[in-house]
């Protein structure tokens, strides 16, 4: 029986769990202070902090590094590679410790599954990280070719509530053309055709709904104004885009929950954010609706927000005339990477090599 480990950093926990197969045995969040992170520049330079908080956890819960078959890590930002799992390499190492496309916790996923699983003698894998890119050529047009519409979005958690849909509509994933909507900090909605995510936005700090910390899709003229305006650094531009946008700039919170407590105790400009996020989510899956020519199996909300059955039902009414809506609430992450590695020790699928155009 395979036991795999599963890493999931975040900006300040790292959540640890243990399957064998791809039975969860228990999911621990290991919570670092800000006192603790403070020494460090910047996130990839936490990996061997991080890694001996892991490896004293797992002593104390008396599992021998030499039991385990397998350390799975969340992508972080690589340079776009298509969906699939994939074996953590050296040159995959270089560019996640570089931050090829920028500093972000998922970064620490791969560095610190290579250096447990070598501890371990076992394989180290990520997969679908956020970096996933399948978008049709069209669909990465901007209006100026000087810019291009990039994918970053909830790949891992996008895919596993797919394939958990087309399973309960009775298909594969392959079969299906679904919408998906990832209710979180960040919102990514895209377009899955046929097993391809073929359009999403940009969830990280471009376009797209805004969301508790992402102002998302600002108007383009305004935002160069604001930026040449000589009263903002580019950092505090960018906190405004990711971090201090969004619900968070208007409401001075992220927390929906209490923005719905706001809402029900007669908040009417709670009321209107609140309503202004279903709506552009809303927007966005009609938006999709014509990138799949209106051939919609089926439309799923996820991700943390998608718990709160005051915001998913703004959302359904709004979008059930296309399609039928399906809620899974939470992310199915930790599960989702554990199948990964699963598949391929299984020998059901190959792992995949990281090899981006910029190092061949």
């Amino acid at each position: 029986m395979f036991r795999i480990l599963v890493v999931n950093p975040g900006s300040t926990s790292t959540k640890v769990s243990l399957f064998e197969e791809t039975k969860e045995l228990f999911t621990q969040v290991l919570r670092h202070t800000e006192e603790e992170l403070a020494p460090f520049q910047d996130i990839t330079s936490q990996y061997q902090f991080r890694e001996k908080i892991i490896l004293n956890f797992l002593k104390e819960k008396d599992i021998p590094l030499d039991t385990l078959d397998a350390v799975v890590g969340r992508g972080g930002l690589l340079y776009p590679l298509e969906s699939g799992t994939y074996e953590v390499d050296d040159v995959m190492i270089a560019h996640l410790k570089k931050g090829v496309q920028g500093q972000h916790a998922s970064n620490l996923g791969g560095i610190l599954a290579r250096e447990i699983a070598e501890k371990a003698k076992a394989r180290a894998f990520i997969v679908d990280p956020v970096i996933v890119d399948e978008m049709d050529k069209v669909a990465k047009l901007s209006g100026n070719p000087k810019f291009t519409r990039r994918s970053i979005f909830h790949a891992l958690n996008h895919k596993a509530v797919a394939r958990k849909a087309a399973a309960k509509l009775g298909k594969k994933y392959e079969e299906t053309n679904l919408i998906v909507a990832h209710l979180g900090g960040g919102i990514s909605v895209g377009a899955h055709k046929k097993g391809r995510v073929v359009d999403v936005n940009n969830a990280l700090n471009g376009d797209g709904p805004y969301a508790p910390e992402r102002s998302g899709g600002l108007p383009a003229g305004d935002l160069v104004k604001l930026c040449f305006s000589g009263k903002y650094t580019l950092k505090e531009v960018m906190r405004m885009l990711r971090g201090n946008g969004g619900v968070s700039a208007y409401l001075g919170t992220r927390d929906i929950r209490e923005v719905v407590k706001r809402v029900k105790s007669g908040d009417e400009y709670a009321s209107l954010i609140l309503e202004g996020m279903a709506y552009q989510v809303a927007k966005e899956i009609g938006a999709l609706s014509t990138v799949l020519e209106g051939e919609i199996d089926a439309i799923i909300l996820t991700g943390g927000i998608a718990y709160n059955e005051f915001f998913t039902q703004k959302v359904t009414r709004r979008v059930k005339f296309l399609a039928p809506v399906l809620v899974y609430p939470g992310e199915e992450e930790m599960k989702a990477l554990a199948e990964g590695a699963y598949r391929v020790l299984t020998k059901k699928e190959v792992a995949k090599r990281y090899r981006p155009k910029e190092t061949t």
